[in-house]
């Protein structure tokens, strides 16, 4: 049967919907905090030969579009022979899946009337894979967590119960990662039955059609943005804090006939400690950066992404071979959009905001009984794992948001959550004033945390954190976001990545960064100045200093809010 452009739009809306679906039962039914609660997850919908045709709408970039390459990898690794109705797949290879071992990837082949005619694909953030834990501690991947090749978990319906018993003695919390494993299976099969409900209403056979239609359309609205834009090249770069030693990120990027280049040559080498990134890590960040730029409305499948290439030399901290450390590959791989933007800015003037946080300023806490003195019989070991985010940058025409991921778009965790996971307690967690950096826009306001055990445990603190040597930079002449902070509670130091021991009582205190300012502050709205003003975003000292306020400008703000009055 032979269907319309605009049958084929409905169609390809409705797997949109379908994929969209499938991701939100994998927030409803996920057993970890980090994809319940911070939407760590990616959800997506193939054609037979592998190539990505929707992907949800939650998600991360980092996810989805690391994804986009990783079916082409079942495909090669299962056999096209042993591809069976009722078969589920899965694998954390940090490089044939999303970067690192604590994401898992599962496909599911979908079959219509005994025919294949597509995949369903899936990956979420566990809290644990054995090993050392979430951190950037180990010198290979092999101290961080259990590697899952690409293997059947079910074949025609029958769980490989070897492989769940194996899997369940590797890690510290095997009901947690079994209850994802099976969420993310359940997942597919529900984009699986609402696609053969389509098929069964448009009357399809296979996938072809459709693929066709969404797959040409989006290249061609693609190659047209990119056409348009000016055949230039020009560098950016930016250095940041790494482990022990700072990281410099590098790249060219060239605006040809029909593809955009980013070469990352000159980029930093491999790190000893686990902050590298696997080239498909960097891909799918540098191709997010550049299709938010120039082509953020057209809908994210294969056919739009492949314009955008992206080369690194190899074992450069941004293109890390096997057996590299690789855990945090987050920290540097959300730092590339900025890298990026820095070489476009100049080629596509005022389009891309100022620096932002980058990386999130993620944590993990290892709790247990105290060991200084007899602890309390209800004293529990637990792993709690919590998603945190510093300021965005400016944009060049609005203000930063506050507390908000870029590039990643995870969701920051709420106390009740993170709190619910285990003995843990968050006894401060709010905006950061003056943290957003000064301009015509403002940069996004970072955070305080201040976090503490419940009585009777001491823990392990696994920092996550960048920007406390390198501060976001302002854009067009617009001030730097605040750096990040760390130390305990008795002013002991602590460091911005790594696991620290925290003594029973005590407690971390963390200042998460800002985001970068965007144009000369000086000509920022004074009605704006002073809204911030009254909203406590900034100070009274920064309002006069940063943006020229008068001291009776000052007085009538802040006058009006010891009044109550509206902000």
């Amino acid at each position: 049967m032979t269907h319309s452009d605009v049958a084929y739009q409905v169609m390809w809306n409705r797997l949109i919907s379908i994929v969209e679906e499938q991701a939100q039962a994998l927030v409803r039914t996920a057993f970890s905090t980090s994809v319940r609660e911070a939407g760590d997850l990616s959800a997506g919908v193939y054609e037979t030969d592998g190539h990505m045709l929707a992907q949800a709408v939650t998600g991360t970039p980092g996810h989805v579009n690391a994804m986009a390459d990783a079916v082409a990898h079942f495909i090669r690794r299962i056999g096209r022979e042993n591809i069976f109705e009722g078969d589920v797949y899965i694998t954390n290879d940090p490089w044939e899946g999303t970067g690192h071992l604590h994401d898992i990837t599962m496909v599911t082949p979908s079959f219509h009337n005994g025919k294949h005619v597509g995949f369903f694909a899936c990956t979420a953030h566990v809290v644990d894979i054995g090993g050392r834990g979430l951190g950037a501690d180990g010198a290979s991947v092999y101290e961080e967590g259990i590697h899952i090749p690409i293997l059947k978990f079910t074949e025609r319906g029958v769980v490989d119960k070897t492989m769940v018993a194996m899997l369940r003695s590797n890690v510290r919390e095997p009901d947690q990662l079994i209850g994802d494993i099976y969420a993310l299976a359940t997942c597919n099969e529900i984009g699986h039955r609402r696609l053969v409900e389509m098929m069964k209403e448009f009357a399809m056979d296979d996938l072809s059609g459709i693929a066709s239609f969404i797959l040409d359309n989006s290249r061609r609205a693609t190659l047209e943005r990119i056409n348009a834009l000016p055949r230039q090249s020009a560098s950016g770069e930016m250095v940041i804090d790494g482990f022990d030693t700072p990281i410099s990120l590098k790249v060219k990027v060239s605006i040809e006939q029909d593809r955009i280049l980013s070469d990352f040559a000159g980029t930093s080498g491999l790190d000893k400690m686990g902050i590298n990134v696997p080239l498909v890590y960097t891909k799918a960040y540098a191709c997010y950066a550049l299709k938010c730029a120039i082509a953020p409305e057209i809908p994210n499948n294969a056919a739009s992404l492949a314009p955008f290439e992206i080369t690194a030399p190899v074992n450069s901290i941004v293109n890390a071979l096997h057996p590299a450390p690789v855990a945090l590959r987050h920290i540097i791989g959300h730092f590339v959009p900025d890298t990026v933007y820095d070489a476009l800015d100049k080629i596509l003037p005022d389009l891309v905001p100022a620096e932002g946080a980058g990386c999130l300023c993620n944590f993990q806490v290892s709790l247990r009984p105290r060991t200084d003195a007899p602890a309390p019989k209800d004293a529990v070991r637990s792993e709690v794992l919590t998603f945190n985010s510093g300021g965005a940058g400016a944009r060049p025409e609005h203000d930063g948001l506050n507390a908000t991921a870029f590039p990643s778009g995870v969701m920051t965790m709420p106390i009740e959550a993170t709190e619910h996971a285990g003995p843990v307690i968050i006894w401060r967690k709010e905006l950061r004033p003056d943290s957003g950096g000064a301009g015509k826009q403002r940069g996004g306001l970072g955070q305080f945390m201040e976090v503490g055990a419940r009585e009777g445990h001491e823990f392990d603190f696994q920092a996550m954190l960048d920007r406390v040597d390198h501060p976001a930079r302002g854009r067009r002449g617009g001030h730097h976001g605040a750096p990040t902070t760390i130390a305990q509670d008795d002013g002991t130091p602590m460091r911005g990545k790594g696991k620290q021991f925290v003594a029973h009582g005590r407690r971390v205190l963390m200042a998460f960064p800002g985001g970068a300012g965007y144009g000369d502050a000086a000509k920022r709205d004074p009605e704006l100045v002073k809204r911030d003003l009254s909203r406590g975003y900034i100070s009274a000292e920064s309002a006069a200093a940063d943006y020229g306020l008068s001291a009776d400008e000052i007085a009538d703000v802040l006058a009006g809010v010891a009044r109550g009055d509206a902000t």
